[in-house]
């Protein structure tokens, strides 16, 4: 087997923790050469110009490309990755195509692949939440050829949807590698970089709900109110730049002189798992309260329909963005005991991720799909 041509798509800082322990393995590998399209939040400096923490791991081949403004619309923004990636596709030949998730950029890339025949491998497939999120993350789906998913309910939902059962792998979220590593930087390191001074501190992290803009300046508003009014200490991070993210962001700015909040527009993902460890609570409707903090034991308080069904892990409080009711449960949470819970992996996804990508018949998966009907 000649040497393969992977290329990573990576749009958010987000999408970047959990693929790089699987980009760092096919890049030290001689069996295949690695590529890395870095676009989206990363190139803009509102969000931390994260492009920098990608480039700082000193992979060898990454190309950069600004698919949009603070003010581009969506769909202007999917034009634009479809116009740069399909150039850059057409330069590099690649032999696959590897997507995550649920955002604009995965769609953009599935799509240029599908389209000009290139394989492509969507992670974190077959998933469930209650926004626009879930349309896009489905139409990845149906545009992809191999499916890495994070557990057996994501695979029945792929079969589900028609996809071919030999096509979808269940290797956990690559994500929790990181996770339940040993080289996790202390706390000590954390705080003294991001000038974080509290010494027990929640983490505040909310993000627009697309189709719920015109409820979203009442929710955050109501949301914020009840943080000020709790006197706990918090790490807020900005929002991803979804419509609706400056209704957020006005919120946040206007915490940065209260002596119990922290207000970072980004942070590092192994910092921020370290951040995630020692806790005491996620607040907010991030992926991360549902995913990650149940594989440390942390409690979250889920706001809203963003993750609306995605995991009934014990560890999450689901509630809506009233403030008495906000109130109560910072109260009760603080005092929770949660078990841990590895419902999506269990830190060994980039090995089996590897095993696969070596073996032939992977690269025989067809590019000619059709609906797989459950008989």
């Amino acid at each position: 087997m000649k040497n393969k041509k992977i290329v990573f798509l990576t749009g958010t800082r987000a999408d970047f923790g959990k693929l790089k322990p699987l980009i760092k393995k096919v890049e030290h590998s001689k069996k295949f050469q690695c590529h890395i399209f870095v676009t989206g939040m990363h190139m803009l400096e509102k969000y931390g110009y994260t492009y920098v923490e990608v480039a700082d791991q000193k992979f060898r081949n990454i190309y950069p490309f600004i698919n949009q403004t603070n003010t581009t619309d969506a769909d202007i923004v999917l034009s634009n990755t479809i116009l740069g990636f399909s150039n850059y596709i057409k330069e590099l030949q690649p032999d696959l195509i590897i997507v995550h998730g649920d955002r604009i950029e995965a769609l953009a890339g599935a799509m240029v692949g599908a389209i000009n025949n290139i394989l492509v491998a969507h992670i974190e497939g077959g998933e469930i939440s209650g926004t626009i999120d879930e349309l896009i993350r489905h139409a990845i789906t149906k545009l992809s050829h191999i499916h890495f998913v994070s557990n057996e309910k994501a695979k029945k939902r792929l079969l589900q949807m028609g996809e071919n059962k030999n096509s979808i792998f269940v290797i956990g979220s690559p994500d929790i590698d990181i996770m339940l590593s040993e080289n996790l930087p202390t706390l000590k390191e954390v705080k003294d970089h991001y000038e974080i001074l509290f010494d027990s501190y929640a983490i505040f992290c909310y993000h627009p709900v697309t189709t719920e803009v015109k409820s979203l300046e009442e929710n955050i508003k109501t949301i914020v109110s009840a943080l000020r009014t709790s006197k706990v200490n918090y790490v807020g991070i900005y929002p991803n730049n979804d419509p609706g993210s400056d209704i957020i962001l006005r919120e946040l700015l206007s915490l940065q002189d209260n002596k119990n909040f922290r207000i970072l527009p980004s942070m590092r993902f192994e910092y921020f798992l370290t951040l995630l460890k020692n806790c005491e609570f996620i607040i907010g409707n991030s992926s991360s309260g549902v995913r990650e903090a149940g594989i440390y034991g942390i409690p979250t308080i889920n706001i809203g329909t963003r993750q609306q069904n995605r995991s009934k892990n014990q560890s999450i409080i689901n509630i809506s963005p009233n403030e008495q009711k906000i109130l109560k449960e910072i109260q009760t949470v603080k005092h929770k005991i949660i078990k841990k819970n590895y419902e999506f992996g269990k830190g060994n996804s980039t090995e089996q991720f590897f095993m696969i990508l070596k073996k032939p018949e992977f690269w025989r998966i067809s590019y000619q799909k059709q609906f797989i009907d459950i008989l």
